[in-house]
């Protein structure tokens, strides 16, 4: 199984690849189609949405399926819509062909990190994740490049698709057969839901999400029409932004084994303060290379505050099901940034998104100063002995 979680981490690869290609390409789809920037946006909302959606329940819908066959199943269906997806010949199609593959996105999530930590524990999880961190930083400037140095969007989700057909290969090869396992009750798991921290974390991953790519998905956009920059130098800029990204995920790890609160907040403020230089030097070349690289460095470790931030104190019975919930909250985050930046851009300019994503962040900012009454706190201490031990603590 050594072998398989690198093949895991692969597709995972694959996957976010495809996910966030398109930011790359959203203006050359625009212009491609005759549509608005904010309407080609949807290309991520609508993928974010259904992923949303699906989350919760697409496992529990294939609890009696064998894993290795819905392991392979996701990547045949991300290698096809990506086929599709260079095929399409209007937008519609073009979006429909986006979809397909963001309903079962959170199924491969949900098994591949269950190999990883069942094989391997935290290690396990990190390798798998690894791939997500690699398509920000190799797979979404590749796409973008691609379809810059063929002058063909389609090269783009060719690439993708190439991307997908190996992980499925290799999940063909390397997986073995994995017989689902019996359904657990998820009776104790549901009273989590009384859980009132629970909820403020959730919504506070909400909050992050949709400011941190109110800005991101339109990067491209801006760094087009504010700073001039042509295709081969935002796609350098891209790399560089998800370079910096794997450099930041460590130190913020680090940040969160020493104190979860803090860092929480640090990255928060960190995050506000690299937008608001970037409104006002966007227009300059050089300032906004180092801008785009501490953007980067910063913005990745949202994902990594915000899980360990909501899972930190949750039941080991239940971090599963905890999980599934913190995908929705990525994905309702990550489409609701992706509308509203793209509402603001198309209405007032690309430059305006950064206010968006300032103002999301000065709220969530506030919300983790949010406390409940002691008696409430007391109450959740009673369960202390169940409770998982920060994953942090594992990093």
């Amino acid at each position: 199984m050594k072998n398989s979680i690198y093949v895991l981490a692969l597709g995972a690869f694959g996957i976010i690849t495809t996910e966030f290609g398109v930011v790359g390409i959203l203006p050359t789809i625009s212009r491609q189609f005759g549509v608005s920037i904010d309407t080609a946006g949807w290309l991520l909302s609508a993928f974010a949405i259904t992923v949303a959606i699906s989350s919760p329940f697409i496992t529990s819908f294939t609890t009696k399926i064998n894993r290795k066959l819905l392991l392979c199943l996701v990547m045949s269906v991300f290698v096809l819509s990506n086929v599709l997806s260079a095929f399409s010949t209007n937008f519609t199609m073009l979006m429909i062909a986006r979809i397909l593959p963001a309903v079962l996105h959170p199924l491969f999530w949900n098994i591949s990190i269950a190999i990883a930590f069942k094989e391997k524990g935290a290690k396990g999880v990190s390798t798998v994740m690894l791939g997500l961190s690699l398509a920000t930083v190799l797979g979404i400037p590749m796409t973008t490049y691609a379809a810059d140095l063929f002058h063909d969007w389609k090269a783009s989700f060719f690439l993708s698709s190439i991307i997908s057909l190996i992980a499925f290969i290799g999940l063909l090869l390397f997986i073995p057969s994995l017989p689902a396992e019996k359904e657990k009750s998820s009776q104790n798991q549901l009273t989590l839901l009384k859980n009132p921290f629970l909820w403020i974390n959730l919504i506070s991953t909400i909050g992050t999400l949709a400011a941190m790519f109110s800005s991101y998905t339109y990067l491209t956009a801006y760094l087009e029409e504010i700073t001039k920059m042509d295709g081969a130098q935002i796609s350098i800029m891209l790399l560089l932004f998800g370079g910096m990204g794997t450099l930041g995920n460590w130190l913020i790890g680090i940040a969160l084994h020493k104190n979860v609160q803090l860092t929480t907040r640090l990255f928060l403020l960190l995050l506000i303060t690299v937008q608001i230089f970037a409104y006002f030097l966007g227009g300059i070349f050089i300032p906004m290379i180092i801008i785009v690289s501490l953007w980067g460095m910063i913005h990745t470790g949202g994902f990594l505050v915000s899980n360990i931030r909501t899972t930190q104190h949750i039941p080991h019975h239940a971090l599963e099901f905890v999980n599934s919930l913190l995908t929705s909250s990525f994905n309702i985050g990550i489409s609701l940034g992706a509308f509203l930046g793209g509402i603001v851009s198309s209405y007032y300019g690309v430059q305006h998104i950064l206010s968006v994503s300032v103002l999301l962040l000065s709220v969530t900012f506030v919300l983790s100063f949010f406390s409940f009454p002691k008696k409430i706190e007391e109450d959740e201490n009673e369960e202390q002995n169940d409770f998982a031990p920060p994953v942090c603590e594992q990093i």
